[in-house]
């Protein structure tokens, strides 16, 4: 883990790029196909299919990243235990709310499932929700393209907030005793709110007098999270790392580094969601090459919960929409179960640690 103050980062955005195609670490594109770009028609035939004349690639040009595919079986350290079918036809989010109930978001309306996965509740919205958090009394904080609704338990509406303005894209809600942070994609910034919507602050600006760089977004995903600790985790998922902030938003500490390789992040943009285990360590999951691992408090790479193998709706298709636009949220409950949603099967599947 890397401890704030640093010296503040001066690649720009032209030469962040640079370096991820220098890495290959372009790959939230897919296979080998698609890995740089080149139409996987065209790259079968041996050409470029483009400007170059129809001449040969040769094997010096093709990069082979089927390894990254297949998990060293010593590393994975959970077991699929269950599934919840949640009956949507399209899976926004996961939380987990009191007494374990597993909470899911997605079409316009909030489902609840006891946490043996029985259907306990639902209630209707009046569009798409986005994300979604519980505080510990029981109300439910749905966060929409602009803004955010709160629910009782029975479902009743109790309040609408103010549209958060701007290219607001609300992702991700995090609920601490007496705040609400929103994670705001589109405005590559964290929203402070108090319990009752007033705004209190804005978080993650670039500010180089306070060594913040600002979040990287390249696409609609930027995820957080309040730990036991009283931290705000945020992910910048353009710069491969987390970052505490404190509450008035502070960065104090960060870390995760840019690889293709189990231990790091690839592509342009990950991780996408994590969740906190009940002792303060990370669960993390990725697009592109979809895996879910799990790092200790302190960042440091522990195992596997998922490799690439589980989820073949997105490794067969890397290229399409639906495995680009996948959700992969996650959520914990008390028992330290993993549960992430799978929006290409629309399930949650819950993951145990192997005995």
């Amino acid at each position: 883990m890397n401890e704030v103050p640093r010296k503040t980062e001066q690649a720009t955005r032209r030469q962040f790029l640079r370096r991820s195609v220098g890495g290959a670490s372009l790959f939230g594109l897919g296979s080998a196909t698609g890995l740089l770009g080149f139409p996987a028609q065209a790259e079968q035939a041996g050409t470029t299919g483009g400007g170059s004349g129809g001449r040969s690639l040769g094997k010096e040009y093709t990069y082979d990243v089927s390894k990254f595919f297949k998990t060293d079986p010593a590393l994975i350290q959970y077991d699929e235990t269950a599934k919840i079918a949640t009956g949507l036809g399209e899976l926004s989010a996961v939380a987990i709310g009191p007494e374990d109930r597993v909470l899911v978001a997605g079409d316009k309306a909030v489902r609840v499932f006891s946490k043996t996965g029985e259907r306990t509740g639902e209630f209707m919205l009046d569009e798409r929700p986005r994300c979604l958090a519980a505080a510990a009394k029981g109300n439910i904080f749905v966060g929409m393209k602009d803004h955010v609704e709160v629910f009782d338990a029975s479902g009743a509406r109790q309040a609408r907030w103010n549209n958060a303005g701007g290219d607001a894209l609300l992702t991700a809600l995090a609920v601490a005793e007496k705040d609400v942070f929103v994670a705001d994609a589109g405005n590559r910034v964290v929203l402070r709110y108090d319990l009752g919507g007033k705004l209190l602050g804005r978080i993650g600006k670039k500010n180089p007098d306070k060594h913040i760089l600002g979040f990287i977004v390249p696409s609609p995903f930027l995820d957080l999270a309040v730990g036991a600790d009283g931290v705000l985790w945020v992910v910048n998922p353009g710069r491969h790392r987390l970052e505490a902030y404190t509450f008035d938003g502070d960065l104090q500490s960060f870390w995760g580094e840019e690889s293709l390789g189990v231990k790091g992040f690839c592509g342009c943009c990950n991780p996408i969601h994590f969740a906190r285990l009940p002792d303060g360590r990370f669960v993390t999951s990725e697009k592109g090459l979809p895996r879910v691992k799990v790092y200790s408090a302190k960042g440091e790479f522990e195992g596997v919960v998922a490799g690439p193998e589980l989820f073949p709706n997105q490794t067969a298709n890397p290229n399409s929409t639906a495995a680009h636009g996948v959700c992969m949220d996650l959520a914990v409950d008390s028992a330290g179960r993993v549960l992430l949603a799978d929006a290409s099967t629309r399930e949650v599947r819950v993951f145990a640690r192997k005995k």
